[in-house]
């Protein structure tokens, strides 16, 4: 049986994430919730939902602002902008920080699912890669493991998991600090570039044979690090 599809709604308005919450696990779907845009962020990361229904208007930063962030951390995650502004400028402002469509309130419930199967079907996600290379060890990201010689040998915490996917998807090219502090802690955090190196050095230990001398996870002195294999 194929698993089913999460959807995060971003809304602050109880009775409107229960009526979706409601829709959408009749039509099959799996659905998480947040009230306010932060915890919504963090959400993405977390779960990597396979959409997002994203409300314009939330107490604690916009939903362009928000928008913005989760396409960041996701470029390809579709996203649907809910509001009650209609006016043209708001819509293009929406479409502009990234939202792949834009609904109205009041809307149909049938109209917004409709839309949400006709996103999944013109946005499609890339094959991730789940497991690589580096080194004398093989790096799992989907099971948050090291292993070394066929065997689990450590395990990797959320943010190593991120920052590891992330120097592998820029494989062999350097990554300045800014845009690891953007797409990995982004606006929930306030990190510093020592968030950074401590979380650099705990992966050394887990991936380099002499972590003091490392081989494959390197420093680009005054830019950030880079991975190479």
């Amino acid at each position: 049986m194929e698993p089913k599809r999460t959807i995060l709604v971003i809304e602050d308005e109880p009775h409107i994430v229960l009526g979706l919450k409601d829709a959408l696990e009749f039509e099959g779907f799996r659905v998480l919730s947040a009230g306010a845009g932060r915890e919504g962020v963090q959400l993405t990361r977390q779960e990597r939902p396979h959409a997002i229904l994203l409300d314009l208007m939330l107490p604690d930063v916009n939903g362009y602002q928000v928008c913005e962030e989760i396409r960041r951390i996701d470029p390809f995650v579709p996203i649907l902008m809910l509001t009650a502004k209609s006016q043209e400028a708001d819509k293009i402002r929406g479409l502009d920080a990234g939202a792949d469509d834009y609904v109205t309130k009041p809307f149909s419930v049938g109209e917004l699912v409709a839309r949400l199967r006709a996103l999944f079907r013109r946005t499609q996600r890339p094959t991730e890669t789940t497991s690589f290379r580096v080194g004398q060890v093989v790096v799992n990201l989907a099971q948050h493991t090291v292993e070394r010689d066929g065997r689990r040998a450590e395990t990797l915490s959320f943010y190593e998991v991120e920052l590891l996917r992330l120097l592998h998807e820029r494989l062999g090219q350097p990554v300045s600090r800014e845009e690891i502090l953007n797409k990995i802690w982004g606006l929930e955090a306030s990190p510093t570039n020592r968030t950074i190196d401590n979380f650099i050095v705990k992966l050394r230990r887990k991936i380099e044979q002499k972590p003091d001398k490392p081989e494959h996870i390197l420093t680009v002195y005054g830019f950030g690090y880079k991975l190479v294999e």
